[in-house]
């Protein structure tokens, strides 16, 4: 699969999960978190972008509740205003064994130009 896809003036990256740089899942929320925002601005600065592309973001939750105060403070360290509409799901699981949140953004490439 490809990280992203540009198209009709956007990129599509593909949903991230809270896996580290050698594939293994962190068990704690924040790590998971960290890294997946971490992914992301990779992502995005492949494309040239940062995080003040992103115009919608939807966030995949296993537990929601439990992390989500966490998960909101380490989305605004990582994002910028004005903020992405955003869509918050809670899920009975994901792909990824172990995998307590998965993020899809979607960032204008004409945003930053």
């Amino acid at each position: 699969m490809s990280p992203a896809i540009l198209s009709g003036g956007f990129a599509f990256p593909t949903g991230v999960t809270g896996g580290d740089a050698e594939g293994r899942m962190p068990e704690e929320a924040e790590a998971q978190v960290r890294n997946v925002f971490r992914k992301i601005g990779l992502v995005l600065a492949e494309a040239g972008l940062d995080s003040g592309a992103v115009v919608e973001m939807t966030s995949y939750h296993v537990g929601l509740r439990q992390h989500f105060a966490l998960f909101d403070r380490i989305r605004l360290e990582h994002m910028s205003k004005p903020f992405a509409a955003w869509t918050a799901v809670e899920v009975a699981g994901l792909r990824r064994e172990g995998a307590r949140v998965e993020v899809r953004v979607i960032a204008a490439v004409d945003a930053q130009m």
